[in-house]
Protein backbone atom coordinates (compact mmCIF):
# COMPACT_ATOMS: atom_id res chain seq x y z
CA UNK A 1 0.00 0.00 0.00
CA UNK A 2 1.61 3.32 -0.79
CA UNK A 3 1.49 6.08 1.94
CA UNK A 4 2.25 10.12 1.26
CA UNK A 5 3.11 11.36 4.38
CA UNK A 6 3.11 15.13 5.73
CA UNK A 7 4.68 15.51 8.37
CA UNK A 8 4.23 19.60 9.51
CA UNK A 9 6.78 20.96 12.33
CA UNK A 10 5.60 24.75 14.07
CA UNK A 11 8.72 26.39 14.55
CA UNK A 12 8.80 30.16 16.37
CA UNK A 13 11.98 31.84 16.04
CA UNK A 14 11.91 34.96 18.44
CA UNK A 15 14.61 37.36 17.87
CA UNK A 16 15.76 39.50 21.49
CA UNK A 17 16.83 42.98 21.46
CA UNK A 18 20.20 43.08 19.28
CA UNK A 19 19.91 39.70 17.80
CA UNK A 20 18.48 40.79 14.42
CA UNK A 21 20.10 39.68 11.54
CA UNK A 22 20.50 42.68 8.78
CA UNK A 23 19.22 40.65 6.01
CA UNK A 24 16.26 39.61 6.73
CA UNK A 25 13.42 39.95 3.31
CA UNK A 26 10.73 41.57 5.35
CA UNK A 27 9.96 43.37 8.57
CA UNK A 28 9.33 41.19 11.71
CA UNK A 29 6.52 39.68 11.87
CA UNK A 30 6.89 37.51 9.00
CA UNK A 31 6.07 33.46 8.10
CA UNK A 32 8.23 31.10 6.27
CA UNK A 33 7.84 27.77 4.71
CA UNK A 34 10.29 25.49 3.59
CA UNK A 35 9.68 21.62 2.96
CA UNK A 36 12.20 18.59 2.53
CA UNK A 37 11.85 15.43 0.60
CA UNK A 38 12.90 12.30 3.03
CA UNK A 39 13.24 9.18 0.20
CA UNK A 40 11.46 6.27 1.72
CA UNK A 41 10.65 3.92 -1.67
CA UNK A 42 8.59 4.56 -4.83
CA UNK A 43 5.84 3.60 -2.92
CA UNK A 44 6.04 5.59 0.30
CA UNK A 45 7.13 9.57 0.16
CA UNK A 46 7.79 11.73 3.18
CA UNK A 47 7.49 15.74 2.85
CA UNK A 48 8.62 17.69 6.07
CA UNK A 49 7.24 21.15 6.39
CA UNK A 50 8.89 23.18 8.33
CA UNK A 51 6.31 26.33 9.34
CA UNK A 52 8.74 29.02 10.93
CA UNK A 53 7.13 32.01 12.43
CA UNK A 54 9.98 35.18 12.84
CA UNK A 55 9.20 37.72 15.56
CA UNK A 56 10.63 39.71 18.45
CA UNK A 57 10.28 38.93 22.09
CA UNK A 58 7.69 40.12 24.39
CA UNK A 59 8.20 42.07 27.28
CA UNK A 60 7.87 38.84 29.24
CA UNK A 61 10.35 37.00 27.18
CA UNK A 62 13.36 39.55 27.83
CA UNK A 63 12.44 39.45 31.13
CA UNK A 64 13.23 35.66 30.95
CA UNK A 65 15.94 35.85 29.01
CA UNK A 66 17.61 38.43 31.47
CA UNK A 67 19.32 36.00 33.87
CA UNK A 68 23.01 34.26 34.30
CA UNK A 69 22.96 30.87 33.15
CA UNK A 70 21.19 29.27 29.83
CA UNK A 71 19.40 26.83 32.40
CA UNK A 72 17.84 29.65 34.18
CA UNK A 73 16.51 30.90 30.81
CA UNK A 74 14.83 27.43 29.81
CA UNK A 75 13.04 27.51 32.98
CA UNK A 76 11.93 30.53 32.53
CA UNK A 77 10.98 30.20 28.80
CA UNK A 78 9.14 27.15 29.60
CA UNK A 79 5.68 28.44 31.06
CA UNK A 80 5.71 31.46 28.14
CA UNK A 81 6.05 29.24 24.99
CA UNK A 82 3.80 26.93 22.99
CA UNK A 83 4.31 23.87 24.70
CA UNK A 84 2.15 21.72 22.25
CA UNK A 85 3.88 18.20 21.43
CA UNK A 86 6.30 18.64 18.24
CA UNK A 87 6.19 22.43 18.09
CA UNK A 88 9.90 24.40 18.74
CA UNK A 89 10.86 27.70 19.81
CA UNK A 90 14.14 29.07 18.96
CA UNK A 91 15.26 32.42 20.96
CA UNK A 92 18.02 34.53 18.84
CA UNK A 93 19.93 36.01 21.55
CA UNK A 94 23.00 38.46 20.78
CA UNK A 95 26.06 37.72 19.73
CA UNK A 96 27.80 39.15 22.92
CA UNK A 97 25.55 37.14 25.21
CA UNK A 98 26.76 35.75 28.60
CA UNK A 99 24.01 33.44 28.58
CA UNK A 100 25.69 31.04 26.25
CA UNK A 101 28.95 29.38 27.53
CA UNK A 102 32.26 30.18 25.56
CA UNK A 103 32.55 28.85 22.32
CA UNK A 104 28.61 27.70 22.15
CA UNK A 105 26.25 28.77 19.99
CA UNK A 106 23.68 26.89 20.14
CA UNK A 107 21.85 25.28 23.65
CA UNK A 108 18.94 22.68 23.54
CA UNK A 109 17.02 22.94 26.81
CA UNK A 110 15.08 20.26 28.27
CA UNK A 111 11.90 21.34 27.12
CA UNK A 112 10.73 22.35 23.41
CA UNK A 113 13.27 25.71 23.55
CA UNK A 114 16.44 25.98 22.14
CA UNK A 115 18.72 29.22 22.63
CA UNK A 116 20.96 30.39 19.52
CA UNK A 117 23.56 33.22 19.23
CA UNK A 118 23.13 35.36 16.39
CA UNK A 119 26.12 36.07 13.78
CA UNK A 120 26.28 36.13 10.76
CA UNK A 121 23.27 36.75 8.53
CA UNK A 122 19.84 35.02 7.70
CA UNK A 123 21.65 32.11 6.09
CA UNK A 124 23.64 31.00 8.87
CA UNK A 125 20.84 31.38 11.16
CA UNK A 126 18.52 28.95 9.00
CA UNK A 127 21.03 26.32 8.75
CA UNK A 128 21.81 26.76 12.82
CA UNK A 129 17.88 25.82 12.99
CA UNK A 130 17.56 23.35 10.24
CA UNK A 131 20.27 21.66 12.32
CA UNK A 132 18.38 22.15 15.95
CA UNK A 133 14.86 20.55 13.60
CA UNK A 134 16.94 17.41 12.56
CA UNK A 135 18.35 16.96 16.42
CA UNK A 136 14.60 17.92 18.37
CA UNK A 137 11.72 17.30 15.72
CA UNK A 138 13.36 14.23 13.49
CA UNK A 139 15.55 13.11 10.69
CA UNK A 140 15.45 11.57 7.54
CA UNK A 141 17.15 8.26 9.45
CA UNK A 142 14.55 7.93 12.30
CA UNK A 143 11.79 8.13 9.75
CA UNK A 144 13.28 5.57 7.87
CA UNK A 145 13.87 3.44 11.18
CA UNK A 146 10.08 3.73 11.52
CA UNK A 147 9.38 2.13 8.21
CA UNK A 148 12.01 0.38 8.33
CA UNK A 149 9.45 -2.75 7.23
CA UNK A 150 9.35 -0.49 3.93
CA UNK A 151 12.74 0.49 3.05
CA UNK A 152 15.09 -1.44 0.96
CA UNK A 153 17.83 -3.18 3.81
CA UNK A 154 20.95 -1.47 2.35
CA UNK A 155 19.31 1.62 2.77
CA UNK A 156 18.99 1.50 6.70
CA UNK A 157 21.51 2.28 9.55
CA UNK A 158 22.74 -0.53 11.66
CA UNK A 159 20.81 1.19 14.31
CA UNK A 160 17.63 1.25 12.74
CA UNK A 161 16.48 -1.94 13.53
CA UNK A 162 17.86 -1.73 16.87
CA UNK A 163 14.54 0.31 18.27
CA UNK A 164 11.85 -1.11 19.32
CA UNK A 165 8.70 -2.05 17.08
CA UNK A 166 5.87 0.57 18.05
CA UNK A 167 3.17 -1.50 20.17
CA UNK A 168 0.40 0.05 22.42
CA UNK A 169 2.26 -1.58 25.84
CA UNK A 170 5.58 -2.72 27.16
CA UNK A 171 6.30 -4.96 29.78
CA UNK A 172 9.67 -4.71 31.83
CA UNK A 173 11.31 -6.78 33.88
CA UNK A 174 13.73 -6.49 36.22
CA UNK A 175 15.53 -9.97 37.07
CA UNK A 176 18.64 -10.94 39.81
CA UNK A 177 20.41 -14.03 38.89
CA UNK A 178 22.00 -15.52 41.83
CA UNK A 179 23.73 -18.74 40.25
CA UNK A 180 25.58 -19.43 43.76
CA UNK A 181 23.68 -19.15 46.26
CA UNK A 182 26.04 -21.15 48.79
CA UNK A 183 28.93 -18.35 48.22
CA UNK A 184 26.30 -15.54 47.96
CA UNK A 185 23.62 -14.13 49.34
CA UNK A 186 22.65 -10.96 47.35
CA UNK A 187 19.40 -8.03 48.50
CA UNK A 188 18.43 -5.38 46.32
CA UNK A 189 16.36 -2.92 46.65
CA UNK A 190 14.26 -2.75 43.56
CA UNK A 191 11.35 -1.68 44.68
CA UNK A 192 13.09 1.36 45.99
CA UNK A 193 15.02 1.64 42.78
CA UNK A 194 12.14 1.29 40.18
CA UNK A 195 10.17 4.36 41.56
CA UNK A 196 12.98 6.61 42.16
CA UNK A 197 14.80 6.13 38.90
CA UNK A 198 12.74 4.29 36.72
CA UNK A 199 8.79 5.53 37.29
CA UNK A 200 10.00 9.31 36.83
CA UNK A 201 10.78 8.21 33.04
CA UNK A 202 8.41 5.62 32.64
CA UNK A 203 5.75 8.84 33.57
CA UNK A 204 7.16 10.39 30.92
CA UNK A 205 6.45 7.84 28.38
CA UNK A 206 3.26 7.14 29.74
CA UNK A 207 2.00 9.40 26.63
CA UNK A 208 3.43 7.13 23.81
CA UNK A 209 2.11 3.63 25.77
CA UNK A 210 1.49 1.61 28.66
CA UNK A 211 4.31 0.09 30.85
CA UNK A 212 4.05 -2.85 33.63
CA UNK A 213 7.18 -3.15 35.90
CA UNK A 214 7.97 -6.49 37.70
CA UNK A 215 10.77 -8.01 39.37
CA UNK A 216 12.34 -11.56 39.99
CA UNK A 217 15.16 -13.18 41.93
CA UNK A 218 16.16 -16.77 39.69
CA UNK A 219 18.95 -19.01 41.92
CA UNK A 220 21.04 -21.43 40.07
CA UNK A 221 20.62 -19.59 36.88
CA UNK A 222 24.22 -19.44 34.91
CA UNK A 223 25.19 -18.00 31.33
CA UNK A 224 25.22 -20.97 29.52
CA UNK A 225 29.09 -19.74 28.12
CA UNK A 226 31.86 -20.94 30.68
CA UNK A 227 34.29 -17.48 30.62
CA UNK A 228 37.97 -17.51 29.81
CA UNK A 229 40.49 -17.17 32.71
CA UNK A 230 43.20 -14.76 32.13
CA UNK A 231 46.32 -15.34 33.92
CA UNK A 232 47.87 -12.51 34.04
CA UNK A 233 44.89 -10.19 35.92
CA UNK A 234 43.54 -13.49 37.68
CA UNK A 235 40.03 -12.57 36.12
CA UNK A 236 37.67 -14.17 33.70
CA UNK A 237 36.43 -12.55 30.69
CA UNK A 238 33.54 -13.38 28.35
CA UNK A 239 34.18 -11.68 24.90
CA UNK A 240 31.93 -10.03 22.47
CA UNK A 241 31.32 -13.06 19.81
CA UNK A 242 30.40 -15.18 22.71
CA UNK A 243 27.75 -12.73 24.18
CA UNK A 244 24.55 -13.48 22.20
CA UNK A 245 25.42 -16.99 23.72
CA UNK A 246 24.52 -16.14 26.67
CA UNK A 247 20.65 -15.08 26.38
CA UNK A 248 19.41 -18.43 25.34
CA UNK A 249 19.89 -20.47 28.24
CA UNK A 250 19.22 -17.14 30.72
CA UNK A 251 16.13 -16.68 28.62
CA UNK A 252 14.90 -20.22 29.19
CA UNK A 253 14.61 -19.51 32.88
CA UNK A 254 12.86 -15.65 32.62
CA UNK A 255 9.31 -17.33 31.68
CA UNK A 256 8.07 -14.42 31.05
CA UNK A 257 7.65 -13.54 27.26
CA UNK A 258 5.16 -16.49 26.69
CA UNK A 259 2.21 -15.18 28.46
CA UNK A 260 2.15 -11.27 27.36
CA UNK A 261 0.60 -9.76 25.16
CA UNK A 262 3.17 -6.58 24.77
CA UNK A 263 6.89 -6.94 23.96
CA UNK A 264 9.29 -7.70 27.37
CA UNK A 265 12.00 -6.10 28.65
CA UNK A 266 14.11 -7.56 30.13
CA UNK A 267 16.96 -6.13 32.36
CA UNK A 268 19.48 -9.27 33.85
CA UNK A 269 22.21 -8.22 36.66
CA UNK A 270 24.44 -10.95 36.92
CA UNK A 271 26.32 -11.87 40.34
CA UNK A 272 29.11 -14.53 38.78
CA UNK A 273 29.83 -17.29 40.69
CA UNK A 274 32.75 -17.42 42.97
CA UNK A 275 34.64 -20.22 40.88
CA UNK A 276 34.33 -17.76 38.18
CA UNK A 277 35.01 -14.10 39.81
CA UNK A 278 35.59 -11.41 38.93
CA UNK A 279 33.90 -11.67 35.62
CA UNK A 280 34.29 -8.94 32.91
CA UNK A 281 32.87 -8.36 29.81
CA UNK A 282 35.33 -7.83 26.55
CA UNK A 283 34.69 -5.86 23.53
CA UNK A 284 35.56 -6.56 20.17
CA UNK A 285 39.08 -4.34 20.51
CA UNK A 286 39.76 -7.44 23.97
CA UNK A 287 39.30 -4.11 26.55
CA UNK A 288 37.30 -4.29 29.38
CA UNK A 289 34.07 -2.30 28.44
CA UNK A 290 33.58 0.39 31.65
CA UNK A 291 29.81 -0.48 32.56
CA UNK A 292 30.11 -4.19 32.26
CA UNK A 293 26.98 -4.35 30.80
CA UNK A 294 25.88 -5.20 27.23
CA UNK A 295 22.26 -4.48 25.74
CA UNK A 296 20.63 -6.60 22.73
CA UNK A 297 18.82 -5.12 20.50
CA UNK A 298 14.96 -5.78 20.81
CA UNK A 299 15.35 -7.60 23.85
CA UNK A 300 17.22 -5.93 26.62
CA UNK A 301 20.34 -5.60 28.76
CA UNK A 302 22.62 -7.46 31.29
CA UNK A 303 24.72 -6.14 33.40
CA UNK A 304 27.78 -8.00 35.25
CA UNK A 305 27.76 -7.15 39.05
CA UNK A 306 31.53 -8.70 40.59
CA UNK A 307 31.44 -9.01 44.05
CA UNK A 308 34.87 -8.51 46.30
CA UNK A 309 36.39 -11.43 47.45
CA UNK A 310 36.45 -12.03 51.21
CA UNK A 311 39.95 -10.57 52.58
CA UNK A 312 39.92 -12.99 55.15
CA UNK A 313 40.33 -16.33 54.52
CA UNK A 314 37.87 -17.14 57.63
CA UNK A 315 35.14 -15.78 55.98
CA UNK A 316 31.99 -17.37 56.75
CA UNK A 317 29.85 -18.29 53.30
CA UNK A 318 27.22 -16.94 52.11
CA UNK A 319 28.60 -13.83 51.50
CA UNK A 320 26.10 -10.82 52.22
CA UNK A 321 25.68 -8.69 49.63
CA UNK A 322 23.93 -5.14 49.37
CA UNK A 323 24.06 -4.27 45.40
CA UNK A 324 24.72 -0.58 44.93
CA UNK A 325 21.13 0.29 43.22
CA UNK A 326 22.24 3.52 41.77
CA UNK A 327 25.16 1.68 39.90
CA UNK A 328 22.55 -0.41 38.62
CA UNK A 329 20.30 1.51 37.51
CA UNK A 330 21.91 3.93 35.80
CA UNK A 331 23.15 1.37 33.35
CA UNK A 332 20.04 -0.19 32.89
CA UNK A 333 18.50 3.34 32.64
CA UNK A 334 21.05 4.08 29.58
CA UNK A 335 20.31 0.83 27.73
CA UNK A 336 16.33 1.68 28.26
CA UNK A 337 17.18 4.98 25.97
CA UNK A 338 18.99 2.74 23.63
CA UNK A 339 16.00 0.36 23.59
CA UNK A 340 13.48 3.07 22.25
CA UNK A 341 16.01 4.67 19.88
CA UNK A 342 17.19 7.60 22.33
CA UNK A 343 20.17 7.98 22.11
CA UNK A 344 21.70 11.00 21.38
CA UNK A 345 24.00 11.33 18.23
CA UNK A 346 27.33 13.08 17.67
CA UNK A 347 26.66 16.81 17.62
CA UNK A 348 28.68 19.71 15.95
CA UNK A 349 30.86 20.76 18.78
CA UNK A 350 29.16 23.86 19.43
CA UNK A 351 25.94 22.66 20.45
CA UNK A 352 25.08 22.14 24.16
CA UNK A 353 22.67 19.64 25.08
CA UNK A 354 21.21 19.91 28.74
CA UNK A 355 20.64 17.09 30.75
CA UNK A 356 17.13 15.78 30.85
CA UNK A 357 18.10 15.37 34.49
CA UNK A 358 15.57 12.72 36.58
CA UNK A 359 13.04 12.40 33.84
CA UNK A 360 15.58 10.60 31.37
CA UNK A 361 14.28 11.96 28.56
CA UNK A 362 13.80 15.33 27.09
CA UNK A 363 10.06 16.78 26.42
CA UNK A 364 11.77 17.23 22.12
CA UNK A 365 12.87 13.99 22.90
CA UNK A 366 9.58 12.61 23.54
CA UNK A 367 8.32 14.31 20.30
CA UNK A 368 11.21 12.64 18.34
CA UNK A 369 9.78 9.03 20.03
CA UNK A 370 5.71 10.11 18.95
CA UNK A 371 6.69 11.43 15.57
CA UNK A 372 8.32 8.02 14.83
CA UNK A 373 5.83 6.24 16.34
CA UNK A 374 2.99 7.59 14.57
CA UNK A 375 4.62 7.62 11.17
CA UNK A 376 5.10 3.69 12.25
CA UNK A 377 1.43 3.21 13.54
CA UNK A 378 0.40 4.80 9.97
CA UNK A 379 2.49 2.25 8.12
CA UNK A 380 1.69 -0.78 9.92
CA UNK A 381 -2.26 0.26 9.84
CA UNK A 382 -1.86 0.09 6.27
CA UNK A 383 -0.11 -3.15 6.36
CA UNK A 384 -2.82 -4.67 8.41
CA UNK A 385 -5.61 -4.15 6.67
CA UNK A 386 -4.04 -4.71 2.88
CA UNK A 387 -3.14 -7.99 4.22
CA UNK A 388 -6.68 -8.50 5.40
CA UNK A 389 -8.05 -7.88 2.21
CA UNK A 390 -5.43 -10.31 0.26
CA UNK A 391 -6.80 -12.93 2.90
CA UNK A 392 -10.63 -12.40 2.49
CA UNK A 393 -10.22 -12.07 -1.25
CA UNK A 394 -8.54 -15.92 -1.47
CA UNK A 395 -11.15 -17.73 0.84
CA UNK A 396 -14.23 -17.30 -1.41
CA UNK A 397 -16.88 -18.43 0.80
CA UNK A 398 -15.95 -16.33 4.21
CA UNK A 399 -18.68 -14.41 6.05
CA UNK A 400 -17.70 -11.21 7.16
CA UNK A 401 -19.50 -9.44 10.25
CA UNK A 402 -20.75 -6.30 10.35
CA UNK A 403 -18.30 -5.46 13.45
CA UNK A 404 -15.41 -6.84 11.64
CA UNK A 405 -16.24 -4.37 8.75
CA UNK A 406 -17.34 -1.17 11.27
CA UNK A 407 -13.63 -2.12 12.75
CA UNK A 408 -12.53 -1.72 9.47
CA UNK A 409 -13.64 1.03 8.48
CA UNK A 410 -12.80 3.11 11.91
CA UNK A 411 -9.06 1.89 11.01
CA UNK A 412 -9.55 3.76 7.97
CA UNK A 413 -11.06 6.55 9.28
CA UNK A 414 -8.65 6.71 12.32
CA UNK A 415 -5.26 6.77 9.76
CA UNK A 416 -6.49 9.34 7.05
CA UNK A 417 -7.19 11.43 10.60
CA UNK A 418 -4.14 11.05 11.91
CA UNK A 419 -2.55 11.61 8.33
CA UNK A 420 -4.09 15.11 8.38
CA UNK A 421 -3.34 15.70 11.93
CA UNK A 422 0.33 15.05 11.02
CA UNK A 423 0.01 17.95 7.62
CA UNK A 424 -1.54 20.38 9.96
CA UNK A 425 1.34 20.15 12.79
CA UNK A 426 -0.75 18.52 15.82
CA UNK A 427 1.86 15.91 16.71
CA UNK A 428 -0.45 15.02 19.70
CA UNK A 429 -3.59 13.79 18.31
CA UNK A 430 -1.94 12.33 15.18
CA UNK A 431 -0.14 10.30 17.29
CA UNK A 432 -3.37 9.31 19.55
CA UNK A 433 -5.36 8.79 16.38
CA UNK A 434 -2.96 6.17 14.70
CA UNK A 435 -2.93 3.95 18.14
CA UNK A 436 -6.49 3.82 17.38
CA UNK A 437 -6.36 3.05 14.45
CA UNK A 438 -3.82 0.37 15.32
CA UNK A 439 -6.04 -0.95 17.85
CA UNK A 440 -9.31 -0.93 15.11
CA UNK A 441 -7.33 -2.81 12.61
CA UNK A 442 -5.79 -5.34 14.95
CA UNK A 443 -9.28 -6.16 15.83
CA UNK A 444 -10.69 -6.68 12.61
CA UNK A 445 -7.93 -8.70 11.59
CA UNK A 446 -7.84 -10.93 14.98
CA UNK A 447 -11.17 -11.26 14.92
CA UNK A 448 -12.86 -14.82 15.99
CA UNK A 449 -15.56 -14.51 13.39
CA UNK A 450 -12.43 -14.82 10.78
CA UNK A 451 -9.97 -16.84 12.34
CA UNK A 452 -12.30 -19.78 12.64
CA UNK A 453 -13.42 -19.93 9.39
CA UNK A 454 -9.24 -19.27 7.98
CA UNK A 455 -8.52 -23.04 9.93
CA UNK A 456 -10.91 -24.59 7.13
CA UNK A 457 -9.69 -24.41 3.62
CA UNK A 458 -12.19 -26.38 0.76
CA UNK A 459 -10.36 -29.33 0.84
CA UNK A 460 -10.85 -29.97 4.52
CA UNK A 461 -14.12 -29.30 4.22
CA UNK A 462 -14.48 -32.40 1.79
CA UNK A 463 -12.61 -34.32 4.22
CA UNK A 464 -14.97 -33.56 7.22
CA UNK A 465 -18.37 -33.84 5.17
CA UNK A 466 -17.56 -37.19 3.18
CA UNK A 467 -17.73 -39.41 5.56
CA UNK A 468 -21.21 -38.43 6.45
CA UNK A 469 -22.49 -38.43 3.07
CA UNK A 470 -21.05 -41.72 1.79
CA UNK A 471 -23.45 -43.98 4.05
CA UNK A 472 -26.49 -41.79 2.18
CA UNK A 473 -24.65 -41.88 -1.35
CA UNK A 474 -24.23 -45.41 -2.23
CA UNK A 475 -28.30 -46.71 -1.74
CA UNK A 476 -28.80 -43.23 -4.26
CA UNK A 477 -25.38 -44.00 -6.26
CA UNK A 478 -27.14 -47.98 -6.86
CA UNK A 479 -30.63 -46.81 -7.78
CA UNK A 480 -29.32 -44.02 -10.20
CA UNK A 481 -27.18 -47.47 -12.12
CA UNK A 482 -30.47 -49.63 -11.99
CA UNK A 483 -32.20 -46.62 -13.55
CA UNK A 484 -29.61 -46.07 -16.42
CA UNK A 485 -29.72 -50.15 -16.63
CA UNK A 486 -33.52 -49.96 -17.20
CA UNK A 487 -33.30 -47.18 -19.66
CA UNK A 488 -30.88 -49.07 -22.08
CA UNK A 489 -32.86 -52.25 -21.61
CA UNK A 490 -36.20 -50.21 -22.82
CA UNK A 491 -34.03 -48.71 -25.85
CA UNK A 492 -33.34 -52.46 -27.10
CA UNK A 493 -36.78 -53.87 -26.83
CA UNK A 494 -38.43 -53.49 -30.23
CA UNK A 495 -41.71 -51.69 -30.05
CA UNK A 496 -44.65 -54.09 -30.92
CA UNK A 497 -46.43 -52.67 -34.03
CA UNK A 498 -50.34 -53.58 -33.84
Amino acid sequence: ASAQFQLAVPVAVVFAPGSVPGDLPRPLPFRDVQEMEISVNLRTSITSRYETVYRSTTAQEEAALDVATAQEADAALHPLQDTSLGALSVYVVPETSSLLPQGISVYVGKHRSALVRAGGGLATLRTRIRQLTQVMSFTASSIAAALSDRVPDGQLSPDARRHLKSSLGYEITFSLLNPDPKSHTVDWDIEDAVNRYVQPVLDKLSLVANFSVDSQILYYAVLGVTPRFDKESSNFFLSAHSLPHVINPVEARLGSSAASLYPVLNFLLYVPERSHSPLYIQDKDGTPVSTNAFHSPRWGGIMIYNVEAPASPQASFPLHVDVDMVRVMEVFLAQLRLLFGLSRDELPAEFLLESPGNEGLADWELDRLLWAHTVENIATVSTTLTSLAQLLDKIGNIVIKDDVASEVYQAVASAQSAMAKLAMGHLHSAFQASKEAVTSSERAFFDPSLLHLLYFPDDQKFAIYIPLFLPMAVPILLSLAKIVREARQRKKEPTKMD
